[in-house]
């Protein structure tokens, strides 16, 4: 048979392979392109700390961040604010104002009274940061978790107006706090990691003081929920012992409370 007849074998057009995208986390900050991209106003920084928290990173490592950090700053003051009405709403009154002023300004004092141990435990794992930038990945860590405190205020408005236990909503708002404190930590821990941090043990660390300063500030400024006599407390408190003592209280008053 003559070659020239033989019907050739027809195979079809390879397909090319799909060109894999790499994972952004895995390239080093400022490759990808969402990482330069403009922040914009408030609600781009908004948006940014919670959807493209690497962007916020990359444009704290850049030259002149303040805008940035100030922007974060008042995005934690306002968050916190607003989340304080909240609380306030407890118990109405004088609380409508105290909380909301204690909140914001217990939450600044105790991030900047632990800035320069964030900062040092940076520099022990190794982190080239500037204090300015470690200053900026704290400003994140609170306009996150804030930004979360407000995602939780209706759910803690309706239990503020549907029961009386001080103990009970004191507890909430705690966990509610540990929560958005835990998502502001990943944000701080993923912005070292971009700033190649080699040992990540002392920023564990300073997240775990973090939280007890904060957890004794807010026994420093109570009442937050409830009322008392004066605007700050007379009487100096370990906050768990002000816990048990709550605690304690909340069960006194409900034996009083039942019938004999």
């Amino acid at each position: 048979m003559n070659e020239n007849n033989q019907t050739p074998n027809q195979f079809p057009p390879m397909i090319p392979a799909a060109s894999r995208i790499p994972d952004p986390q895995y390239l080093p900050l400022g490759e990808h392109p969402d990482d330069r991209s403009e922040l914009g106003g408030l609600l781009g920084v908004i948006e940014a700390v919670l959807r493209h928290p690497r962007r916020v990173v990359f444009h704290l490592h850049q030259s002149g961040p303040e805008r940035l950090i100030g922007a974060l700053l008042a995005l934690a003051i306002v968050c916190s604010l607003v989340y304080g009405v909240i609380v306030g709403s407890f118990s109405g009154g004088t609380q409508l104002w105290a909380a909301p002023m204690k909140i914001a300004l217990g939450l600044l004092f105790s991030s900047f009274i632990c800035l320069p141990s964030l900062y040092i435990f940076a520099c022990l794992g190794g982190s080239q940061a500037r204090l300015v930038e470690v200053l900026g990945l704290l400003a994140g860590l609170l306009a996150l978790a804030t930004l979360l405190l407000i995602g939780f205020a209706p759910v803690a408005w309706i239990f503020s107006q549907s029961t009386e236990s001080v103990a009970g909503m004191g507890m909430l708002h705690v966990a509610f706090w540990i929560v958005s404190v835990g998502f502001g930590a990943r944000f701080l821990q993923s912005g070292f990691r971009h700033l190649a941090i080699r040992s990540p043990a002392g920023i564990n660390v300073w997240i775990l003081i973090f939280l007890l300063v904060v957890m004794q500030m807010t026994t420093a400024l109570r009442p937050l929920v409830g009322k008392a006599d004066t605007l700050l407390p007379k009487e100096k408190k370990f906050f768990l012992v002000h816990w048990v003592d709550c605690m304690d209280g909340a069960k006194e008053t409900r034996g009083a409370a039942k019938p004999e």
